[in-house]
């Protein structure tokens, strides 16, 4: 059953959480859960003393979300570009598993290469279909993940269109390889609909959804309450430093910048958390009513898309370019390996040990941004900070916990 709300004891712990994080261990901190009736938690925090006392305190957000810092979502704006390919599957504008349609849009995609350990190249052997782009299973890979691609110049976050001009790094429909599939599901939702990728989901998803503060390419309003980001080193102290993505941020370089549907979208949790709840709310939008998803999409999307691939997360993650990123023995490592794991249409299912249900589904940006949404106990949320390596080991644990104090306040009930 869907929760009315969380106790004022449980209230309090969630924004205690936050607030100890940031004390010392994180730069700056935000988290909202919601249900789909309403948001039943926001807050949100920067560091004031010890190693950050340079960072300055912003205003606490009421309601209307005015003074909200504006982070950079990374990977959770993969959530929003499925969405919109599945708003274009409904209109019969999109097919998931029709190769010849995608690589008729996406001709580039007809003669790419498949990068071999040796550096060799072969051909495909398949057509990639739309469903391989949002299972992760179309033989892309992240210059930063992937050994293969690791000799090569690609960076994923120059904001230019030629750094997803990857070779393969497996064959398509051969195995599961987290990369740059949504953002090639991104330029096929721009040829089909002849739009940019940002107007179509500002059009067709931010507005009738009743979001006003997820943009690929933030207004100066949103720019001025930007977080900013910083680097933990390996002895954990924390520096500023600039965006890996940071052309959307230069108003001059707009027109010329691409439109990442794996990777480019800025914003609000807060705002994030009312896209969740359209989810909760079976693809409905509860504050405006406006449909956004068929109930039957949101079923799908949640769907298993790899039974027979039960233990793909639980792969070891190099980091190839460890500012980046750190190495990681599997995806998700708060799941028991008693617990089933699986892949939906743009996003992760997993149970885990804070007490979410076992068909929960989540992600993550590289910015450590993390959401969960729990059909089954009717609650989601976002736990987000500003800093790099992901995973950073507070951000996580951070996340867990406000997880954990969510779900033991619905225990109780």
């Amino acid at each position: 059953m869907a929760p009315h709300s969380l106790s004022s004891k449980t209230i309090d712990s969630l924004r205690g959480l936050l607030n100890n994080a940031c004390e010392v261990d994180l730069p700056c901190a935000s988290a909202t859960v919601v249900s789909a009736t309403s948001e039943l938690f926001h807050h949100e925090t920067v560091a004031r003393n010890g190693q950050n006392d340079d960072i300055t305190m912003i205003p606490q957000p009421g309601q209307g979300s005015p003074n909200d810092q504006v982070f950079w979502l990374a990977s959770c704006t993969k959530l929003i570009t499925t969405i919109a390919c599945m708003q274009l599957a409904e209109q019969g504008k999109l097919t998931l598993d029709d190769g010849d349609e995608l690589e008729k849009l996406c001709p580039e995609l007809r003669d790419i290469k498949v990068l071999n350990s040796d550096g060799s190249t072969s051909k495909k052997n398949k057509k990639i279909t739309l469903r391989m782009l949002l299972t992760h299973t179309a033989g892309f890979g992240y210059s930063f993940l992937n050994k293969k691609l690791g000799k090569y110049k690609y960076n994923e976050f120059s904001g230019l269109a030629q750094d997803f001009h990857q070779p393969l790094v497996n064959q398509p429909g051969e195995r599961f390889e987290y990369g740059i599939s949504i953002d090639w599901a991104g330029i096929a939702i721009e040829r089909v609909t002849q739009s940019r990728l940002g107007e179509y989901m500002q059009k067709h998803i931010f507005t009738p959804a009743g979001i006003k503060e997820l943009s690929l390419f933030p207004p100066k309003d949103m720019r001025d309450r930007l977080a900013g980001i910083w680097q933990r080193d390996a002895n954990g102290r924390l520096s500023p430093r600039s965006y890996p993505l940071d052309r959307p941020l230069a108003p001059d370089q707009v027109s010329e910048t691409f439109h990442s549907g794996g990777a480019g979208v800025w914003g609000t949790v807060r705002d994030y958390g009312k896209l969740l709840r359209v989810l909760l709310n079976n693809g409905t939008s509860p504050l405006t009513g406006e449909a956004i998803l068929r109930p039957e999409t949101v079923d799908m999307m949640f769907e298993n898309q790899l039974p027979n691939d039960p233990n793909f997360a639980r792969v070891e993650l190099p980091a190839v370019k460890p500012e980046l990123v750190h190495p990681a023995k599997e995806l998700y490592p708060l799941c028991p390996e008693s617990e089933p794991q699986g892949w939906g249409l743009g996003f992760m299912i997993s149970g885990g040990v804070t007490g979410r249900s076992n068909h929960t589904v989540h992600w993550s940006g590289l910015s450590n941004c993390l959401w969960w949404c729990d059909r089954e106990r009717g609650v989601a949320g976002m736990v987000a900070s500003q800093v790099l390596p992901f995973a950073d080991l507070k951000a996580v644990q951070l996340w867990a916990d406000i997880e954990t104090a969510t779900y033991n306040d619905l225990a109780e009930d």
